[in-house]
């Protein structure tokens, strides 16, 4: 099957949108003593919330992830591979630069904090440095169950997601509504009630929904009707706007501090039909950027900003950081009240001063880019049985740490989160220890091969492991 720019092209342009709306609701301030603290714009300003409409890409990233799985584990299946291989294979083409990333970071919050850095300003920092996190332990889970989305979906087709749909909003509303059994587990404000198990399973069933229609729009059961993106587009917004308006919904796609319900924790009804409504608008614009996307020299752009996903994912807030010492800490920019006029004039600089820094990063990060890249060229991912289950084993133990972080930060309290680390690390290792290396002759079998069945492979594109293998591009925040 011929490479699809279109499906590049969104991550790409989801990939910006993330970058830059993480900018834009990040607003700095210097207190009187000198330290730094960063307000919530969607809490200060609530008028903001609106703008989230906007900048909420995640399900482009779902959408176009489901549409190169497909078509990469099909491949596989026609070359006679296994789900092991296939698995082990993403899992090492995401963890591996992701573990690299939380290993730097935590060893410079480690330093700083041996250097006397008060508590609060290692919290803020290990805050901002996870705060695209909620990704990627969903995007792991929702890839590790790819082969039995799959074959749902070569058995029922578009009615899995539609069944997905169905149960998502049931646990969407009955949790909004406040429904409970009182069961739990614990005790006291830290008690996990059933309301909040019930509730996480909406982080697989929404973004499970976005994962399958990509699957759909592959195998020509979206794209191949002109009237679905019309439909899934006014249908979605339609019920956006009625879950949001008359319904229990915040407007608000990104998280706001004491917004209940949220939602994005867990992912809500509304953000379904969100993102139900922004599929069908990416099946309308289609016909039009793939025309856009035929001259060579807008491909290529949009080629190499793909290869540089992943390395902008993760490290896009690290400018604020240098900006913030350069900067704010020394007191060498105005300081409009918060919210003002003037403060959003100051975010065309802001922006442009990010952004000039962020290349610098990317620079930088390039040696280490090669590395990793190499690395990841010399990994073969295990498909027998039990390298397999240690593959499982590694993302039961990742999962979980990611999901920590990303609720929390770096550094809660100021302080190193210890289990989490640990976590993270024997996660990690597990899933790269069935991992062999090859040399550069080895012969390629079912689980290695890339292309060899219908074009390039396009899940070396997609999130999850672009600074790791040269070809693979980006997740996401």
């Amino acid at each position: 099957m011929e490479r699809d720019r279109y499906v590049d092209f969104l991550r790409a342009w989801a990939i910006v949108l993330v970058v830059v709306g993480h900018w834009v609701i990040t607003g700095l301030e210097r207190h009187p003593d000198g330290t730094i603290g960063a307000p919530e714009l969607l809490t200060t300003v609530p008028w903001t919330q609106w703008l989230t409409l906007g900048f909420q890409i995640m399900p482009l990233f779902f959408l176009a992830g489901g549409h190169a799985a497909a078509g990469s584990w099909a491949r596989t299946l026609t070359l006679g591979g296994s789900a092991a291989g296939w698995v082990g294979r993403r899992a090492v083409r995401l963890l591996l630069p992701v573990g690299v990333y939380c290993g730097l970071v935590l060893t410079g919050l480690g330093v700083a904090a041996l250097a006397g850095v008060d508590r609060g300003t290692l919290a803020l920092v290990g805050w901002a440095m996870a705060m695209q996190f909620w990704f990627l332990p969903v995007y792991l889970l929702v890839s590790a169950l790819t082969p039995v989305l799959y074959a749902a979906h070569r058995r029922w087709g578009v009615w899995v997601p539609v069944g997905m749909g169905v149960v998502a909003v049931g646990v969407s509303l009955s949790t909004a509504w406040g429904l409970d059994t009182g069961v739990g587990l614990g005790s006291g404000s830290g008690s996990l009630r059933a309301g909040d198990l019930l509730g996480s399973l909406d982080y697989v069933l929404v973004w499970g929904v976005v994962y399958q229609l990509g699957f759909c729009w592959r195998d020509g059961l979206l794209g191949g009707r002109p009237w679905a993106g019309g439909a899934l587009a006014i249908g979605g917004g339609a019920a956006f706007a009625a879950l949001v308006g008359p319904g229990p919904f915040p407007v608000s796609l990104i998280l706001v501090t004491g917004q209940d319900p949220s939602n994005t924790d867990p992912p809500s009804a509304a953000m379904l039909a969100w993102s139900v409504g922004q599929v069908g608008l990416a099946l309308l614009a289609a016909p039009v950027v793939r025309r856009w996307l035929e001259r060579e020299r807008v491909w290529r752009g949009v080629g190499r900003l793909g290869g540089l996903s992943m390395t902008l994912y993760l490290w896009h807030m690290l400018p604020v950081l240098i900006v913030a010492a350069a900067f704010y800490l020394p007191g060498l920019v105005p300081r409009p009240a918060f919210g003002s006029g003037a403060w959003w004039a100051w975010r065309v600089p802001w922006l442009l001063i990010l952004g000039v820094v962020l290349a610098g990063v990317v620079r930088a990060l390039v040696p280490l880019e090669r590395r990793l890249a190499s690395l990841g060229a010399r990994l073969r991912p295990d498909a027998r049985l039990r390298p397999g289950l240690r593959v499982w084993a590694g993302l039961t133990a990742a999962v979980p740490s990611l999901a920590y972080f990303a609720g929390h930060g770096f550094a809660p309290g100021g302080r190193l989160p210890l289990p989490a680390i640990l976590g993270l690390a024997a996660g990690t290792a597990l899933a790269l220890a069935p991992a062999r290396r090859r040399g550069p002759g080895a012969a390629q079998g079912p689980d290695t091969a890339r292309g060899a069945a219908g074009g390039r492979d396009h899940s070396r594109a997609e999130p999850g492991g672009g600074a790791a293998v040269p070809t693979t591009g980006a997740p996401g925040p």
